[in-house]
Formats: C-alpha cells, sequence, structure tokens
C-alpha cells in the first residue's frame, strides 16, 4: 500500500504528481488488474485506450479529496481505477459519435476495430466499473455514480441536438459540458469525500468544488481546440468545429460578431465542411472579437468560485495541492 506523500512544499503541478506518483502507479496497477474479460477482443480495445497516456486527473482528484480527511485506505486507489473506466468509455463512445480518427495523437479504437468494436468495448467498461463498484456495498458509491452516468448519457444527447445549430445559448451549452465533462468529475471529488468519511456538507462542497472544477477543465478544452499545439494536443486544430460542434469561442463569436461576419460563419457551418481558409478566417474573427479571451476569463470564473469552496476546507497538504490542480485547469496545454 502506498504511503502517504511525504511533508514537503508543493508549488507546480510536476509537484503534485511526483507527490502522488506511487498512489497513481498504483491506480494504473489497478487499471490493468481488473479488466480481466474472457473476451481477448475486449482487453486489447481497452488496453488500447487505457495506456494511450491520460492524465489521470480525476483519480488524483479523488485521492486528494480522500486525503483532506486523512484517509490513506487502498479504496481510493481501487476506485479512482473505476472512475477511470467510466472515462475511458465516455471516450471511446465519444470517438464514435465525433467520427474521430486521432486521439492524444494516436489512432482511435474505432479507426484500429471499427464502430461496433468501439462502442461496446465502452459499454462493457462501464458495466465493469459499476459492477465492481456495487462490491463495496456503499450506497453513497452507487447514488453518485449512477446519477454522473445518467447526467453523462443525457449531455451526449444534448450534444448531438445543438450540433450544427448556430442558435444554441450559452446556458444550452453550458449544460451540455456540465453534464458530459463536469458531472464525473465532482462525482470524483465527492466519492473521494465520501471514502474519508466526511460530513454531508463536506461532500456537497467537495461536489461544488469538483462540479467548478470541470467546467474549468471543459472550457479550456474549448481554448486548446482553437489555439493550442496540434501535435501536443494530439488532434488538429479546429476538430470541434469541423465536426460541427460549436463551442463556447464561437458562441460568443456568433453574439458579438458584427451581423455580416456572424452571417458568414453559419454559412460554414451550413456548408457542413470546415476547410483550411474557413478556419483561418475564423480563428482572425474570434480575435478580433476577443473571443478566446473571453472564454479564459470564463474558465478563471469557475476556477475561482472552486477555490473558495476550499476556503471552507481546514488546512493540509491535500488542500494545497487541491489549489494546485485547480490552476492547472487553466495552465494545461494538452
Amino acid at each position: 500500500m502506498p504511503n502517504s506523500p511525504a511533508v514537503r512544499i508543493l508549488s507546480t503541478m510536476e509537484d503534485v504528481w511526483d507527490a502522488y506518483r506511487e498512489d497513481l502507479q498504483e491506480v494504473e496497477y489497478q487499471i490493468r488488474q481488473r479488466i480481466h474479460s474472457e473476451v481477448p477482443l475486449i482487453n486489447t480495445v481497452a488496453m488500447q485506450i487505457l495506456s494511450s497516456g491520460g492524465k489521470r486527473i480525476r483519480p488524483l482528484l479523488l485521492i486528494l479529496c480522500a486525503r483532506l480527511f486523512g484517509y490513506p485506505s487502498k479504496e481510493s486507489l481501487i476506485l479512482g481505477s473505476l472512475i477511470e473506466y467510466i472515462h475511458t468509455a465516455t471516450l471511446l463512445h465519444d470517438d464514435v459519435l465525433d467520427e474521430a480518427d486521432l486521439r492524444r495523437g494516436k489512432q482511435t479504437a474505432r479507426q484500429l476495430w471499427g464502430n461496433h468494436a468501439s462502442i461496446l468495448v465502452g459499454d462493457y467498461l462501464y458495466s465493469q466499473a459499476m459492477h465492481q463498484i456495487a462490491a463495496f456495498h456503499n450506497h453513497g458509491f452507487n447514488e453518485v455514480l449512477a446519477d454522473a452516468c445518467r447526467k453523462m448519457a443525457e449531455g451526449e444527447v444534448l450534444q448531438l441536438c445543438a450540433n450544427h445549430r448556430s442558435d444554441i445559448t450559452e446556458p444550452e451549452y453550458l449544460q451540455i459540458i456540465e453534464y458530459k465533462t463536469a458531472t464525473l468529475i465532482a462525482a470524483a471529488c465527492k466519492i473521494g469525500a465520501i471514502i474519508g468519511g466526511a460530513s454531508p456538507s463536506e461532500q456537497a462542497a467537495l461536489y461544488r468544488f469538483g462540479m467548478n472544477l470541470g467546467m474549468a477543465f471543459q472550457l479550456t478544452d474549448d481554448l486548446l481546440d482553437y489555439e493550442a499545439d496540434g501535435s501536443r494536443l494530439g488532434k488538429p486544430l479546429g476538430q470541434d468545429i469541423r465536426q460541427g460542434m460549436i463551442t463556447l469561442p464561437l458562441l460568443h463569436l456568433l453574439k458579438t460578431g458584427s451581423p455580416q461576419d456572424q452571417q458568414r460563419i453559419r454559412t460554414y457551418l451550413a456548408a457542413g465542411s470546415i476547410g483550411d481558409f474557413e478556419m483561418a478566417d475564423i480563428m482572425a474573427m474570434l480575435r478580433q472579437y476577443d473571443s478566446l479571451t473571453y472564454v479564459l476569463d470564463r474558465s478563471r470564473e469557475y476556477v475561482d468560485a472552486a477555490q473558495r469552496v476550499l476556503d471552507l476546507i481546514p488546512v493540509c497538504s491535500a488542500k494545497h495541492s487541491l489549489a494546485i490542480v485547480a490552476c492547472f485547469m487553466i495552465q494545461r496545454d494538452q
């Protein structure tokens, strides 16, 4: 069983990763140990994406929220691996829905084994996670994750209905990312609190912390889709809009741009094909109307809200680490 990190001053996200490296290595071990399907293709497809370089931010948050209350149990590491199964299942399904060819710079499972295999292995990971979580006989775990899975499915349908819609409102979009992304991050934080023996009010506070963090995480993703180094991001820049997904930078542009510019964007979207010329034009307008700055500011607002929740938690090393993770949400480049 990995020990708690030695007391040290942490100042960067790399410090946090290093401090909890043993815990996260145990999470990786649990991820590999708990697949064990009798169907070889399931193991192959699942391990291809589970081994593709994800940051494991959700397991880390779960571990840190458990550590807030001084709880070093291996339960948090096992549950961290199962949260990652659920997250990975959503990635397999997303790649099919988005017809994505690359994820983290590698061919997607759907490219290698087809859409059917990707969907079915995603289903397996969902069911395997819930089956193993049920074995803890903890109603709190079951309730939090069942609610998260329901909302994630609803978020996918909301996203599907919103694709190619230039009239989607900002509140509608924020609901989509709350359901699709933030809910599972919030669930990871609350489960950590439950493991640690937190009071109901502390559990609710950490759920809010995770929800705000998840919103900031997705809004940063929205920005990275337009302005990151594509080779580091592991997917082509502008992939969202090329697939008809209208995220917050474009929503801001459609609201603040001149009538002529708004119509030009709607024409691009209606054509159903965004080429390099159209992409360059959209990028120029995003900069002209400060749409990327607007989204960064909104992301910072969510991080600030998350930090205010942490003010309710007594000072400890895990709280300091969570504050660093919160800042990382808007500082990451991939």
